[in-house]
């Protein structure tokens, strides 16, 4: 009851300003606006990692010195940070999805397991992890040759130089490009209300189609991703920070 009247004060009181949140004191709009903040986080949260393994994926593939390998890796990374992330979505979610649930009930399935939310966290993951894969690639080059042939000598195979002396080296390298791509991923994941994800901006078109607030809820999805972002970059920087090598970068 406490929580209802402060809220409605703060409303009337923005309204001198000419910025309308009434949608906050009817309880399914403003819980609607709630969830659609809850599911941008959530995909925020699996997209990060979701991507992050992707890149290093593609980056492995990049640098295995498997021509064919690394020739079809090159071209999904060129294809794909090529096209717009919201083509890719919809190519996604309005083909390949159609494609797979025709074949699903072909097999007596009859629903398709991959929600668009699925399709969202994928499409995503995968398009951002083509840029880490070439943040990781370049990390993975600038690793000193005398490190490496001193881990040869060691008796390492290429996957163990890989995995124990390249990936970990080049992270850090990466990191700052890393970054920025995560702060970026995390403002792409707007596009999840193309295909009606119910995401925060999703939520947010839903209200103001029935009210005349464009405007107050805009300044909202602007202050959440402003919030978010900011949040990756501190995260970031002090990642940076904790894992800074002397000699590298100073």
């Amino acid at each position: 009851m406490i929580e209802n009247t402060l809220l409605s004060d703060a409303v009337q009181a923005l309204k001198p300003t000419g910025l309308n949140y009434e949608f906050l004191l009817d309880a399914s709009e403003r819980g609607a606006f709630i969830r659609g903040l809850g599911v941008t986080l959530e995909l925020c949260l699996l997209t990060i990692p979701c991507s992050l393994l992707a890149g290093i994926a593609l980056a492995a593939m990049l640098t295995s010195g498997n021509r064919p390998l690394a020739g079809v890796t090159r071209a999904f990374v060129e294809i794909t940070r090529s096209t717009p992330t919201l083509v890719q979505l919809y190519c996604a979610f309005l083909v390949l999805n159609m494609l797979i649930t025709q074949q699903l009930r072909e097999w007596g399935v009859s629903s398709n397991p991959l929600t668009p939310f699925i399709w969202v966290v994928v499409v995503v993951s995968l398009h951002k992890g083509v840029f880490h894969a070439e943040a990781l690639r370049a990390g993975i080059e600038a690793v000193p040759s005398t490190t490496l042939e001193a881990a040869r000598s060691l008796g390492l195979s290429r996957m163990q130089l890989l995995s124990r002396v390249q990936l970990p080296l080049a992270l850090r390298f990466a990191l700052p490009s890393l970054v920025n791509n995560v702060v970026d991923l995390v403002k792409m994941t707007a596009v999840a209300s193309a295909i009606a994800v119910g995401d925060v901006t999703y939520e947010s078109i839903m209200i103001w189609s029935q009210r005349d607030n464009v405007l107050e809820l805009l300044l909202l999805i602007l202050l959440w991703f402003g919030l978010l972002t900011w949040l990756v970059s501190v995260a970031g920087r002090r990642l940076e920070h904790r894992l800074r090598m002397p000699g590298y970068g100073q």
